[in-house]
């Protein structure tokens, strides 16, 4: 890379530290080419929401972000091994696309989350007793879409890898937030609404139940935590793409009966704005596992399905 720079001699050979110059150099490069995205720089509220320790470009638009999954992560159960919960990925991939803004054309406004795929192997997520889970995502940026020179939409594709080993991919595609709809703001979370317990819908906590029963036994999006620190940080004004997957994903497995470890596949497509309160899950079966319809004032907000391993 370098044409013909030789450490032929003891000032070349050893220039700092006994390292050569081209190994100098080559750190430099390095350095030059990996950000290290603070929990401010990609818009976190706290730094204990940080997942992504590092970020760098491997290629014109390939990169690797390292990460860690914390034991004590607000969404994993309490024991060890740890099991991980499968939005702590996803969210891992949000933060890289939060990251990777500055790899891209100045947006037009914020760009947030607005389909996911996830698919897991096999063998799911990985399980570690110690502090934190250290994961390599090897990303690709691409569909960059831009308008009068603004970037509009672009996607991320992700594979997970943990000791070397893939377990998981990831893509999200990130485009304007669709706007709140005058007819389709939402109601009040009706009176007498029954929330089932944390484990029937594979939550850890009773505060991350994000579903309720109305009275006439329809599913109704109603967080426990208004506030809660992942699925609505920041006390958004919608519900945000996260959530929306993750009441999926509970609505299946509280209809189905089936545990978290069950799950192998997980999407969502947002179509609108999701109110917060006033819109409904809906679940129909299909070849391939549960889907579901979140809807607010009759119209289709989002869809989505949920991949399960076979009963």
């Amino acid at each position: 890379m370098y044409g013909a720079t030789t450490c032929g001699t003891a000032a070349t050979d050893v220039p700092t530290g006994g390292r050569s110059t081209d190994s100098v150099r080559r750190s430099a490069d390095r350095e030059a080419s990996e950000d290290n995205p603070t929990w401010r720089s990609i818009g976190l509220a706290t730094m204990a929401a940080m997942l992504v320790v590092s970020l760098r470009r491997v290629g014109s638009r390939a990169f690797e972000a390292r990460c860690q999954w914390p034991r004590f992560h607000p969404l994993n159960e309490r024991h060890l091994p740890v099991s991980h919960h499968p939005l702590i990925m996803v969210e891992s991939v949000r933060q890289v696309a939060m990251a990777l803004a500055a790899h891209l054309p100045p947006s037009a406004g914020d760009l947030e989350p607005v389909s996911v795929r996830l698919g897991l192997s096999g063998g799911g997520l990985p399980l570690e007793g110690g502090d934190a889970t250290d994961v390599l995502l090897r990303v690709a940026l691409g569909d960059v879409e831009a308008e009068d020179g603004r970037c509009v939409a672009y996607r991320l594709t992700a594979d997970c890898l943990h000791a070397g080993q893939r377990f998981a991919s990831c893509a999200m595609r990130l485009a304007r937030p669709a706007p709140h709809a005058p007819d389709a703001l939402g109601t009040a979370s009706p009176p007498g609404m029954l929330y089932p317990s944390a484990a029937a819908v594979g939550a850890a906590a009773e505060p991350d139940v994000l579903l309720a029963r109305a009275p006439q036994g329809r599913m109704a999006i109603a967080p426990r935590d208004p506030g809660h620190p992942v699925f609505l940080a920041g006390r958004p004004s919608c519900v945000p793409a996260l959530a929306v997957l993750e009441a999926g994903r509970q609505a299946a497995l509280l209809c189905c009966g089936r545990p978290a470890s069950a799950i192998r596949g997980l999407s969502v497509d947002l179509h609108g704005a999701v109110p917060l309160l006033g819109a409904f899950v809906e679940l129909s079966s299909s070849p391939l596992g549960p889907r579901f319809a979140v809807l607010t004032a009759g119209r289709v907000a989002a869809t989505g399905g949920v991949g399960l391993l076979p009963a």
